[in-house]
């Protein structure tokens, strides 16, 4: 079986988006992420699992999050 192609470009190879809303949600919270990135799931009666199936079908909020996370990360 052949393995997987190596991604060296791609600073989230690897991560799941699960684990990024996590860290999100932990370092902002919902009322601050939703503030940074205008997204209702993030508003309105938000949780992990409404805004995972929001955002692995929306592109640019998708995109919006990965960026934040990778700005939030790279300041620790």
């Amino acid at each position: 079986m052949d393995k997987p192609p190596s991604q060296p470009n791609n600073p989230l190879h690897g991560i799941k988006l699960a684990d990024i809303m996590e860290y999100l949600v932990k370092v902002y919270g919902w009322r601050e992420l939703g503030r940074i990135i205008k997204i209702r799931c993030f508003t309105n009666d938000p949780s992990i699992k409404s805004s995972l199936k929001f955002l692995r079908k929306t592109d640019w909020a998708r995109t919006q999050v990965e960026e934040l996370y990778l700005d939030t990360v790279s300041k620790e």
